[in-house]
């Protein structure tokens, strides 16, 4: 067990009874707590403005630009809590993995990792004590940002093992993932080499972010609808699991309670008994499963983040508000409920909606 430290944000008291904190820990406080994930900043204006002179990596290593580019979605739609500024890639990118991100296409890796021997190269040469040199850009934005945020929680955010596998086998964004799969079955050996590499990069980073004051992490698992129930069974639950060790050993001072961890998988309905097993505090559920349904499979025993589906911030208000509601019903069976959208807030949409939805929330 690893005990927060006693400056922590949830040791010294600022978050422990924040909304957020107390939904992810199965209470129902006076509002309803929202946050949108992926990013939210980016359908402002003002993020734009700060984008149009630097690039998004590079963002993310600046830590006043990560810290101000955070606290932009508080500011302007209210919401209960900050999501870390950052990509997926960024912990490969600090252990020294050659990848760049390329307008309108995504992460693209000069050298796909395909065979045995680029497995045991990345282990060799990028490995967790390489990141852990490099990552200080990143715990200097999470305490820069945490001060800024007083009483409002931080949410660290990292890519889940199979995401990042996926990316760096494919070399970029893949439609199936079919190389990614066929490594997982023609070579298991070595793709079990690749999946705990991944994951150790996702536990330091995700620790990092928690050591310097994050309030609660989830981890973003993108691609894992493609598979089958057996195959993330099998070849990729244990990796996730493996990402999320250190975080969720941690602990307020003398033993308190832990700290709030949620998982997210984009795509994953009929994955839901599988990710139940990774022990994380909440799950998130996209828009395609009912949250009251996803409550049932789950035996009704964790609290849920979500589940706005993103094609309602163009609809109509009122249609908007009538799923809202529909949402925030569902919602109530499960012991906690944290709302959100059930995926990221696309970059086209409108900011008043966004202000509106956290409005709306905390009425309810």
């Amino acid at each position: 067990m690893n005990e927060l430290p006693e400056n922590h944000p949830l040791s010294d008291g600022r978050t422990t009874h924040a909304p957020l904190v107390r939904a992810l820990r199965g209470d129902r406080p006076e509002r309803l707590p929202v946050w949108f994930m992926r990013q939210a900043g980016r359908s402002l204006p003002e993020y734009r403005e700060i984008r149009k002179s630097i690039g998004m990596l590079e963002a993310c290593l600046e830590p006043e630009v990560a810290t101000e580019i955070t606290l932009q979605p508080i500011r302007r739609h209210g919401v209960d809590a900050a999501v870390f500024f950052s990509d997926i890639v960024v912990p490969l990118l600090l252990a020294g993995v050659d990848v760049d991100l390329v307008a309108g296409r995504g992460p693209v890796f000069a050298h796909p990792v395909r065979t045995a021997e680029d497995v045991a190269r990345c282990r060799r040469e990028f490995g967790p004590d390489r990141l852990r040199e490099a990552i200080e850009p990143v715990r200097a934005a999470v305490s820069r940002t945490v001060e800024e945020l007083g009483s409002t929680p931080l949410i660290g955010f990292a890519g889940a093992p199979f995401t990042l596998a996926a990316y760096l086998v494919e070399g970029a964004p893949s439609k199936d993932h079919l190389r990614a799969r066929s490594l997982m079955h023609s070579d298991p050996e070595t793709w079990r080499e690749l999946l705990d590499w991944t994951a150790e990069l996702s536990d330091v980073f995700l620790t990092a972010q928690v050591e310097a004051g994050a309030s609660a992490v989830q981890l973003f698992d993108s691609w894992a609808g493609s598979l089958g129930v057996a195959d993330y069974r099998d070849h990729v639950a244990p990796a996730s699991r493996r990402a999320l060790q250190t975080v969720q050993s941690m602990r307020l001072p003398g033993g308190g309670a832990p700290l709030p961890t949620i998982h997210f998988a984009v795509g994953s309905g009929h994955l839901l008994e599988e990710v139940a097993t990774l022990g994380t505090s909440a799950h998130g559920i996209d828009w395609r499963t009912p949250l009251d349904e996803a409550s049932a499979r789950f035996g009704d025993r964790f609290p849920l983040q979500g589940n706005l589906d993103p094609a309602y911030l163009d609809a109509p208000a009122e249609v908007l508000e009538a799923h809202l509601d529909d949402v925030v019903r569902r919602g109530r069976r499960a012991p906690g409920h944290v709302l959100n959208l059930g995926h990221g807030v696309p970059p086209s949409a409108d900011p008043d909606v966004l202000t509106r939805i956290v409005e709306l929330a905390h009425e309810r």
